[in-house]
């Protein structure tokens, strides 16, 4: 068995190595609201969003919430305290690497009020998650709409009407869905038309090639890495963007690595311009919903926020 493209294309957490201190950690708890799923957050080492999860009863365990990547992943440190042994051979493609794994299904997985059954989730090493317990993929997130509210630090999981429906966002951008996952094509880079995928669990932005080729000008700001879910290494150029547009929200100098990721061959996205967005871009915003249902991604701009020319929405300045 090959996991290839509709099944993980890439657990795609990663860990930008740089000089900045981390996060402190905040106990994650879980505050229930009829039929609205609130979830408080905990911002692990690498800045990245924790929920508690449980397990056939068992738990609360710290998993990821990431829109990046397509399946749900469980560390090794965990699957063998359950006894998940029921496993099988597959390939995992991840940021930098295809590597082998094992899978195993998972039973009574539970997110708040919600349980599912996830049937083949990848088996990897504890380390490579950044120490998470696991990670929640697309697949759990399907037909939900993920709002990662920034003021409050929590994360909701509902239909969208349950979350207040598009009110309070200035901004919603149409998408579309490749695998699961939802592309924003209402983007450009310093001018450049670009394919924009939110990933919240990555740190750090991330372009492709046939960007970087368009960006070859842009000054050069030195090399970084990041590690990826199988734990290799790569790294990569990182070039500072001027300005990147999403609709009508306007983001100034934006740090980017580039890299010939396997997750943008897997995504259809090798031959054009593509920006894997992450949380050092996101958390610039209150809030961001991604709704998984209708194929929008909406915005809720900081007080900070102006008006620039060409009626975009300066969201800040660096």
């Amino acid at each position: 068995m090959t996991w290839h493209l509709l099944a993980a294309v890439a657990a795609v957490a990663t860990q930008m190595v740089t000089s900045a201190a981390p996060a402190q950690t905040a106990a994650a708890t879980a505050t229930t609201v009829p039929e609205v799923e609130i979830i408080e957050l905990e911002f692990e080492r690498y800045r990245r969003m924790t929920v508690p999860v449980t397990i056939g009863g068992r738990g609360p365990f710290r998993f990821l919430i990431d829109t990046g990547a397509q399946a749900t992943v469980v560390s090794r440190d965990l699957a063998d305290r359950l006894a998940l042994n029921d496993r099988s051979p597959a390939t995992l493609v991840g940021m930098a690497s295809r590597r082998p794994v094992e899978t195993t299904p998972i039973y009574d997985v539970g997110l708040g009020s919600r349980s599912f059954y996830i049937r083949s989730a990848p088996v990897v090493e504890t380390a490579n998650i950044g120490g998470a317990d696991g990670i929640l993929g697309l697949d759990s997130l399907q037909d939900q709409r993920v709002l990662l509210d920034f003021v409050r630090q929590e994360i909701a999981i509902a239909d969208a009407d349950e979350l207040g429906g598009n009110r309070g966002y200035e901004i919603v951008v149409k998408a579309r869905n490749r695998l699961g996952q939802l592309i924003i094509t209402e983007a450009r880079l310093d001018g450049i038309r670009i394919a924009v995928v939110v990933d919240s669990g990555a740190q750090g932005s991330i372009g492709n090639p046939a960007l970087q080729e368009r960006f070859r000008r842009s000054r050069q700001m030195g090399e970084t890495e990041v590690t990826d879910i199988n734990g290799v290494v790569m790294s990569g150029a990182v070039k500072l963007a001027n300005d990147l547009e999403i609709g009508r929200a306007r983001l100034q100098n934006v740090p980017i690595m580039f890299a010939d990721s396997p997750t943008f061959h897997a995504l259809g996205l090798a031959d054009q311009p593509a920006l894997m967005l992450g949380m050092s871009e996101l958390k610039l915003f209150r809030r961001v919903a991604i709704d998984f249902k209708t194929r929008r991604v909406l915005f809720d701009l900081p007080p900070q926020s102006r008006i620039a020319a060409r009626g975009s929405i300066s969201v800040f300045d660096r």
